[in-house]
């Protein structure tokens, strides 16, 4: 019996991608220290890995994330009384922009970026705080919907727990990530913030579709 064939996502690399081999994958990792990677089964479970977090994937079993028929029917539909926001970044750091849209017409509600050196999780966190002042602004009911636990776990304790530097070229996203956190500590809010489910609905609506 062959093999089945790997395939290898690269989050924080020389080069971050999806491989299909593990030579390709040890060369874009080769000595980057703090390197983020992991195999998946298939292509389409490392596409949606890739496009997610590295700390979702941590220390989980090859295909684990993966949902079974049952699992699938008790998520449900999305409640479309809502926005979706996500973030995109060309390497880690990289380019990085970020946005919201109403989750059912996928209008874009507000989009900032891009900003020349960020990452993918400083984007995810803005978006968040953005979408709940956004939606306090307007005295909206709609709950905010979002594919990173690592943005939500930041807006939670009311930080951006990145570990990129501040420097000349990213000063203003971080004069921007100041303005947030003191957003989140001057402000209450009732907004839900709910984990878009990948697996059983596909790529979140504010997906910027670079996979």
């Amino acid at each position: 019996m062959s093999k089945k064939k790997k395939h290898y996502v690269v989050w924080k690399g020389k080069k971050p991608g999806i491989y299909e081999s593990w030579d390709d994958c040890k060369a874009a990792i080769s000595g980057i220290k703090g390197a983020e990677y992991k195999s998946f089964l298939t292509f389409e479970m490392a596409k949606k890995a890739y496009n997610g977090n590295y700390e979702d994937y941590k220390g989980k079993k090859k295909g684990e994330s993966e949902l079974l028929p049952a699992e699938l029917l008790k998520i449900g539909q999305p409640n479309y009384h809502s926005i979706s926001v996500d973030a995109a970044s060309s390497g880690n750091p990289g380019v990085m922009e970020y946005q919201g849209v109403d989750t059912k017409t996928k209008k874009t509600l507000f989009k900032q970026g891009p900003f020349g050196q960020g990452t993918n999780n400083i984007g995810e966190f803005l978006a968040i705080v953005h979408g709940l002042a956004f939606l306090k602004e307007r005295k909206s009911d709609r709950i905010i919907y979002t594919d990173s636990r690592t943005a939500m776990s930041w807006v939670r304790k009311k930080k951006c727990n990145t570990k990129l530097t501040e420097n000349k070229k990213n000063k203003g996203l971080f004069d921007l990530i100041k303005r947030a956190e003191n957003w989140l500590k001057k402000n209450q809010y009732s907004t839900p913030i709910v984990k878009w489910e990948t697996k059983a609905w596909g790529e979140i609506p504010a997906d910027f579709g670079r996979k």
